[in-house]
């Protein structure tokens, strides 16, 4: 059975928002550890990002495994279900992107921060294989009712822009790294650090009992900030599963970062991994538009079929947790919530109906 869930920022990992997530009728939560987005308890993706979401203070703190079961009890009080965990912190892994001195360090932090996961009972630990990670994003009044949203449009950035030294994932992990910039990164360069990474990781995820999905890349764009991206296609993003066999092995499959991509048809996509079960959660969130221009739209607005997409769900027996992810902003005094009771309302009618 479908299980209807929500994601949580860091900021809003309190009982308030448990509490907020059990009235919309979710029963899982996906959390996210790094602070990145701004606002604090009202978290909005509608400001100017592009000189980085934030700074990361988390170097040498980790994942422990009191934090987790304390959170995981907290959650489990209001009768929800933690079902996985979004991204590493920047500070945790920036080596193991840029393949830098200290990667073999960093991977070790992974991995027991990986076994800190599984003893919590967390099943799934989601991760964005990116340098640039998101960027280019230009907010616009654009969803419907000039509700403010997210937009893309290439032609309103220079997309090549150079990432400054000391940042990753869009994200600051040093202030003192001094003047200078990322160096361009091939495509050949990318795939072997993920192979790699994923050499390293996955047999600890299957030992531990945790799956690693993977995001694919937001724009979809084959190359962004001078370094290139993994998952810009159906064809790359399917690329991952080549690599490895391992059941821990799988896709965060993001439908409308998926949708923003030029070529493919998401329905098939969809219909062929949720069949072979290769999908560890979805981001169930629409999309007007792709690349070079889209914007990010109201669950029933966008270009996608969610009905259609939801029957494709059931058909194969999914039983994986759907959360909206991302959301235009509604006009109240809490953008972000009202934004996402109106699309888990909306995902709770269409689950009901089918």
């Amino acid at each position: 059975m479908i299980k209807l869930g929500l994601g949580l920022y860091k900021s809003l990992l309190n009982d308030t928002n448990f509490r907020f997530a059990r009235q919309c009728g979710a029963t899982h939560l996906v959390v996210q550890l790094v602070d990145y987005v701004k606002g604090g308890s009202n978290p909005s993706l509608t400001r100017n990002y592009l000189g980085g979401w934030n700074a990361t203070q988390n170097q040498g703190k980790f994942w422990e495994l009191d934090d987790l079961l304390a959170l995981k009890k907290q959650i489990e009080s209001h009768g929800l279900t933690w079902a996985a965990i979004e991204n590493f912190d920047p500070a945790h892994w920036y080596d193991v992107l840029l393949d830098g001195p200290q990667k073999h360090h960093q991977i070790e932090d992974l991995k027991r921060m990986l076994r800190n996961v599984g003893k919590a009972g967390i099943p799934i630990l989601g991760y964005y294989f990116s340098i640039a990670g998101v960027w280019g994003w230009t907010p616009e009044p654009a969803g419907r009712g000039h509700a403010n949203s997210v937009v893309f449009d290439q032609s309103k950035i220079d997309p090549q822009t150079p990432i400054p030294k000391g940042m990753v994932w869009n994200m600051t992990y040093d202030p003192n790294a001094g003047p200078g910039r990322v160096m361009p990164v091939s495509h050949a360069q990318m795939w072997e650090r993920l192979r790699w990474f994923l050499g390293e990781m996955l047999p600890v995820a299957e030992e531990c009992g945790v799956r690693l999905v993977a995001h694919p890349d937001d724009p979809p764009l084959p190359v962004l900030r001078d370094t290139a991206r993994l998952f810009h296609s159906f064809t790359e993003y399917e690329r991952l599963l080549s690599l490895s066999d391992s059941p821990a092995n799988g896709f965060e499959f993001c439908m409308g970062t998926l949708q923003e991509m030029p070529e493919g048809n998401l329905y098939d996509l969809l219909d062929r991994h949720a069949a072979a079960g290769n999908i560890g959660y979805i981001h169930f969130r629409n999309v007007v538009g792709k690349v070079p221009r889209y914007r990010e739209a109201f669950v029933d607005e966008g270009d996608i079929d969610m009905v259609r997409a939801m029957r494709i769900l059931k058909k194969n027996n999914y039983d994986g947790v759907i959360i909206p992810d991302h959301t235009p902003e509604m006009s109240c005094s809490a953008p972000w919530h009202a934004g996402k009771a109106f699309a888990l309302g909306y995902m709770q009618g269409v689950l009901q109906a089918i």
